[in-house]
């Protein structure tokens, strides 16, 4: 039953977003065969029938096989991770470390340490007088396979849902500043007080984008607008883009607020999609946005509104 949990613990985190899935997918090189896409649903069902199913006490020997196998599998990829991490080999930024998805913030020492120590005991345990037979559990199967489809289901309309304070790091309630990312031990740590101290005091605005995206670059002129009004918030923009982006869209758009560069591993597990932003009152986070903020209630005069296209 903690084995089973485990898995729909994982899945569950999984399910929320899973784009940020299927990169991980694409990332560890499991989508030879199918899109990384199509590979996170098969692998989200597997985890969530075999969890479902140990937590309902169906212990038979073609519910534990696959279990085990499940588990060395989860149990190689972070060694591995943990592997190369400990022969100075970096995760991929803003990758995620182990079976948790982008919720958890594990270094991969950690990922494979708690992970083994979380379902192989469990495992172990799991074939300690098993079910070798007997009346078929038709009952608990059928509440197995609706709670795998729905799983399914869910996952893939995620993408339209709004699931981001749930999925993501970043919620209402949130210390803005004690965000962080990367490893005391490797000296990579970076959190958000070293790159916008300024959310410590009064109240801000703070927009995550791609610079090169249309649905932030089509915004600038509205985003200029509210920050020559100063009539609200103060405004900024948080972005990993490189070099030559931010110089090609400064030169390019004009853009008259202030924009913060940030390492892609700090602002991955923050967003599903970008833009996103947020509202920080002394520190904390009051509001999140999907997409670009409400201009118009945090500061713009009504009578802009029909020009600001930004609702």
């Amino acid at each position: 039953m903690v084995l089973g949990a485990v898995f729909l613990v994982a899945a569950w985190a999984k399910t929320l977003d899973p784009s940020a899935f299927a990169t991980q997918i694409t990332q560890e090189g499991l989508d030879f065969l199918l899109p990384a896409n199509i590979v996170a649903l098969i692998a989200l069902a597997l985890e969530v029938f075999l969890g479902a199913a140990l937590l309902l006490a169906i212990r038979r020997l073609w519910i534990l096989v696959p279990t085990a196998s499940l588990v060395v599998f989860f149990l190689f990829l972070t060694g591995r991770g943990y592997w190369r991490y400990a022969r100075g080999i970096e995760p991929e930024e803003g990758a995620s470390c182990g079976c948790f998805g982008n919720l958890v913030e594990r270094t991969p020492a950690e990922a494979f340490w708690q992970d083994l120590l979380l379902m192989l005991p469990a495992l172990l345990l799991a074939f300690l007088a098993f079910d070798r037979g007997g009346k078929w559990p038709r009952l608990r199967l059928v509440v197995v396979g609706v709670l795998t489809a729905v799983t399914v289901l869910v996952a893939w309309k995620a993408p339209e849902l709004p699931l981001d304070n749930l999925a993501t790091r970043l919620r209402p309630g949130t210390e803005a500043l004690s965000i962080c990312a990367g490893s005391e031990e490797k000296n990579n740590r970076v959190c958000m007080d070293g790159i916008l101290p300024e959310l410590a005091d009064g109240e801000h605005i703070v927009v995550m984008a791609q610079l090169t995206d249309d649905p932030f670059t089509d915004h600038v002129e509205a985003l200029n607008e509210y920050h020559w009004a100063a009539s609200g918030p103060a405004l900024w923009v948080l972005t990993d883009a490189s070099t030559d982006e931010l110089f090609t869209f400064r030169f390019s758009l004009a853009p008259s607020f202030e924009i913060r560069e940030a390492p892609l591993a700090l602002l991955r597990p923050l967003y599903r999609t970008l833009p996103r932003s947020f509202l920080v009152r002394d520190g904390e986070v009051v509001e999140t946005y999907s997409g670009l903020p409400p201009l118009e209630r945090l500061g713009i005069a009504a009578g802009n509104e029909s020009t600001n296209p930004i609702n």
